[in-house]
């Protein structure tokens, strides 16, 4: 197999495992949070349950770019895929393990003054968007190869 065809192959993986390392990452920051919460309080535990599984939403947003990268494997494009699946996987990647945070605070605000969780689940919102602007990005350099 030819070097630029494997190095599109690594692009289209990085697209993919960075995504879904970010979002264990994120799951589980939140996801411990949420845990603490859930043995103070007596009620509201789907809610937490909920906002700790934001974060996998990221390894979507890498499966897709990794099928449409896969679409594009060629010797001539081996290296600029390599660039797509890897510098918007790592924006991915970040976007979910700093989801996972945001989603932890809200957690903890929303323990102590159930009336802020809109509030809090807009902000993990907005940090997931970046992960969103990663993909359409990747996708729109992609189809210019």
């Amino acid at each position: 197999m030819d070097v630029m065809v494997m190095l599109g192959y690594a692009g289209c993986a990085c697209a993919v495992g960075l995504a879904a390392l970010g979002s264990s990452i994120g799951c589980g920051i939140a996801g411990a949070a949420s845990h603490g919460v859930m043995a103070k309080v007596e009620e509201g535990h789907g809610k937490f349950i909920g906002m700790s599984a934001a974060p996998s939403s990221q390894t979507i947003y890498g499966i897709v770019l990794m099928f449409v990268l896969l679409g594009k494997v060629k010797a001539a494009a081996g290296l600029g895929l390599l660039g797509i699946g890897l510098f918007c996987g790592i924006g991915i990647m970040v976007s979910a393990i700093y989801q996972g945070k945001v989603a932890a605070t809200g957690i903890l605000a929303s323990s102590k003054k159930p009336e802020v969780f809109g509030k809090c689940f807009a902000a993990v919102g907005i940090v997931e968007s970046f992960a969103l602007f990663a993909m359409v990005f990747g996708l729109i350099i992609a189809g210019a190869i």
